[in-house]
């Protein structure tokens, strides 16, 4: 007999593996953690990668089955360990794996089903290649035909689902240093996968899906309106994209990465800056702050500048009162000792912000002033 509430299923999905989806969901369930959140992992892949590891760090790991095959003894996901654990949400990397043979079930997402049903929520991932729909597309892009899919009606179904979106250049950098595979298959996915056609053509692909799911979602929904109105004129309910702006130069990048979401989204642009009341800007600084607001106006979005001490309060402020939908912020320059004391502001921001997007985008840690407000 199952509960009355199925789970809440929430989807981390990205153009290609080294993105971050994993790292990003074990951030956010670190926030709900701190919430009191009772949050376990039910599988974790960490592929070597010492940051997401690190990450994982605090947060409860059930153990694995272990499942004979052949002469060997192979691990797989403990569905029943977590519905005997039962907590609120459970984290499952890898949404397309195919389970060993033997296993209860062929797919990883049929596992995920199992325990959305029993009332637990889950935090998942995956890569745009993965999806069913897509599959002959991706192998006409990359030339590599992907056979570990999972069917359009789980991302359909997904409660949310977010982009985590890395620039192509930023991709391979973490490919040339090890972040993503081992270096013996460094070359080997450069002259392959992980080609820059590839990753450009595949970034595509994932922010045009999601915005594709939120435009039916919207369409079906506004279906019921006898009297022809439609949901956004019911509710005003309607995309919107906001990036944050700071005196770092890669402020315009984050600028230019947002205009292109909005404009997938056919959604309006808002930009905001926070400056901070006891801290006059510099010539240099100023200047940036308006070039990025002329930039904005280029781009027939909309550019806020407010003063607060707390920039993710004042972000969240804005948010709520231009009703955004999606928030673009460039990944923290902070070191990791200033990360564990006073937090990152995508932490700040999961806590203030309810049914809103997080685009974390990643950028040169060259491109950053001294002296930055936005850190």
């Amino acid at each position: 007999m199952y509960p009355a509430r199925r789970g809440k299923h929430k989807i981390f999905i990205g153009m290609a593996p080294g993105v971050g989806k994993t790292y990003q969901m074990l951030e956010e369930a670190h926030a709900l953690k701190e919430e009191g959140i009772d949050v376990v992992i039910g599988l974790l892949e960490t592929h070597g990668r010492k940051e997401t590891a690190e990450m994982a760090e605090g947060l409860e790991i059930l153990p694995r089955a272990s499942i004979p095959h052949g002469n060997k003894i192979l691990t797989e996901m403990d569905t029943e360990a977590i519905l005997a654990r039962s907590p609120q949400l459970v984290l499952i990397d890898e949404l397309a794996h195919t389970n060993v043979p033997g296993s209860p079930r062929e797919k990883r997402y049929q596992d995920v089903e199992i325990i959305l049903q029993h009332g637990i929520d889950v935090y998942s991932t995956m890569n745009i290649q993965h999806l069913e729909s897509l599959n002959d597309l991706v192998a006409k892009i990359t030339g590599i035909v992907v056979r570990e899919r999972v069917p359009d009606r789980i991302l359909d179904e997904a409660d949310e689902v977010v982009v985590v979106d890395v620039t192509p250049e930023t991709l391979e950098e973490r490919l040339l240093e090890g972040k993503i595979y081992a270096p013996q298959k460094i070359q080997q996915a450069l002259n392959n996968f992980f080609q820059r056609r590839n990753l450009v053509a595949l970034r595509e692909l994932a922010l045009r899906e999601v915005a594709d799911n939120v435009e039916e979602e919207a369409r079906e929904l506004g279906a019921g309106f006898a009297n022809g109105d439609t949901l956004q004129d019911e509710y005003n309910i309607q995309e919107r994209v906001l990036v944050c702006v700071s005196t770092y130069p890669n402020s315009l990048q984050l600028l230019r990465r947002a205009a292109r979401l909005a404009n997938y989204m056919n959604a309006p642009l808002f930009a905001v800056f926070v400056a901070h009341p006891d801290r006059f800007l510099t010539k240099e600084e100023s200047l940036h702050i308006d070039m990025c607001e002329k930039l904005c106006q280029e781009f027939e979005g909309t550019f806020i500048r407010v003063t607060d001490s707390n920039i993710a309060k004042a972000i969240a402020e804005v948010a709520q009162k231009y009703h955004i939908t999606q928030i673009v912020i460039g990944e923290s320059q902070r070191s990791r000792w200033q990360l564990f004391l006073r937090g990152s502001l995508t932490q700040k921001l999961v806590k203030l912000l309810k049914n809103v997007d997080l685009h974390i985008i990643a950028t040169d840690k060259k491109m950053h002033s001294q002296d930055g407000v936005m850190r």
